[in-house]
């Protein structure tokens, strides 16, 4: 594990009061304060007032390697995410190989290592092959030197509630966490669109709220029995929302988390048969939107997540119905949140900090990201410059794809340097390693 030592100077923790000064020596705050000197040997940064925030976590990332290497790797996905903000990310099980075995976590989490730029973990999948009918050892994967913490089938839902009650039992064995792709697949055979108006409209066959919802609270009862947690992935409906607030209200040991597309788009967006705009899940109605947004500031929905997920050109320019679903997503997070969040008033900084590092951490049980900016807790932190905006060009992101839906959109706030463990990773929109 790689440590550095740095000095920020002129920088505002959480957005409060007046700048301060940050030094970092081996990985750990050692001071802050205001005039403070470099030790020899110790470079400067100049935060020129920036806000300085824990270093983001991302629970939800699709990283594409092993097998798809072509549309993301290891290394183009974590430089993305460095630009981000972002100092640990989770990277998903659906590869090809599928990552459901400790040879392919190991050899993600080594890879994420040796390139250094974020704290690559893997997620392992539920099943074997993501089939949904056997367990896969999730046992060996934890007790790999990946550690795996996190098992999903993402992009597949484990839809058979005895494997899912099983699954959860051993999860509680290992002290790990299942996070559900909440779909029941019955309902959305041939789905590629919310169901409402506009796919009626435009002739696309629709994909029910019901369909997230009855998995949600499927295996909220199913987390209830077993004793144990789940989280649930992609939150995207107003019923969601009601439904993580009464299972919280029962004492159920359930967390969520909601995209910034979600947060942002709606199913208008659909009118263009542009299939950037196809996700799954899919994006819904200004109600869902509102809902989700209000939720997240509540803590009722606990974290984003960005899905980042990278296709090829022509996974995407194609007949909208056999297009891919999914949309990069790692460096446009922060300035959608602030848009979303910040500038409405849901969020402050704090909050901003709480959604994006500090929970997602504590749900996967990370002890090393998501700290306070104090003395003697780990130098992970991201500076941000809210006052300046930028135009999003998708072949100019760090991302070997471009299946961005923000092409052309002007995005506030940037994050100007991305700081892990002491080691400066992001600088000024380009990665420093």
């Amino acid at each position: 594990m790689t440590t550095g030592s740095i000095l920020l100077t002129d920088v505002r923790p959480y957005g409060d009061g007046d700048p301060v000064d940050i030094l970092v020596v081996d990985g750990e705050i050692t001071e802050i304060g205001a005039g403070l000197t470099a030790p020899d040997g110790v470079d400067t940064v100049a935060g020129g007032g920036a806000i300085a925030l824990p270093g983001f976590v991302d629970l939800h990332t699709h990283l594409r390697e092993p097998g798809r290497e072509d549309t993301e790797t290891i290394r183009t996905g974590s430089a993305a995410a460095a630009l981000g903000g972002y100092t640990a990310v989770f990277a998903m099980a659906n590869t090809n190989p599928v990552a459901d075995n400790s040879t392919i976590t190991d050899n993600v989490w080594r890879t994420g290592r040796d390139i250094g730029l974020v704290d690559v973990h893997p997620v392992g999948a539920v099943t074997v092959g993501l089939e949904g009918k056997q367990l896969a050892e999730m046992g060996m994967m934890n007790a790999g030197v990946a550690g795996v913490r996190m098992f999903s089938d993402d992009g597949k839902c484990v839809d058979d509630p005895l494997l899912m009650r099983r699954a959860l039992e051993y999860a509680k064995s290992l002290d790990v966490l299942i996070a559900q792709h909440a779909e029941e697949p019955r309902l959305t055979v041939g789905a590629i669109a919310h169901e409402g108006p506009n796919a009626s409209r435009l002739g696309l066959t629709g994909w029910p709220r019901a369909a997230e919802e009855s998995i949600v609270i499927r295996d909220a009862l199913l987390a209830r029995d077993a004793g144990t947690r789940v989280h649930i992935c992609h939150a995207s409906t107003e019923g969601t929302v009601e439904l993580l607030r009464w299972a919280r209200g029962q004492g159920i040991a359930i967390s969520a988390e909601v995209t910034p597309h979600h947060l942002l788009l709606d199913d208008s967006r659909l009118a263009t048969y542009d299939a950037v705009n196809k996700v799954n899940p899919p994006l819904r109605e200004e109600r869902d939107k509102q809902a989700l947004r209000q939720a997240l500031a509540d803590g009722v929905i606990d974290c984003v997540a960005t899905d980042h997920a990278p296709h090829a050109a022509q996974e995407k320019a194609c007949e909208f119905a056999i297009a891919r679903p999914g949309m990069l997503g790692l460096q446009t997070a922060l300035p959608i949140i602030v848009d979303t969040m910040v500038n409405p008033g849901l969020l402050d900084w704090h909050g901003v900090a709480r959604v994006m590092s500090e929970r997602p951490a504590q749900i996967v049980g990370l002890t090393d990201q998501g700290r306070p900016i104090a003395v003697g807790e780990p130098g992970n932190l991201t500076l941000i410059d809210p006052d300046t905006s930028w135009v999003v060009e998708g072949k100019e992101l760090a991302s070997l794809s471009s299946n961005t839906p923000y092409e052309a959109m002007t995005m506030p706030a940037t994050v100007t340097t991305t700081v892990l463990r002491g080691v400066v990773t992001a600088r000024d929109g380009e990665v420093t390693r």
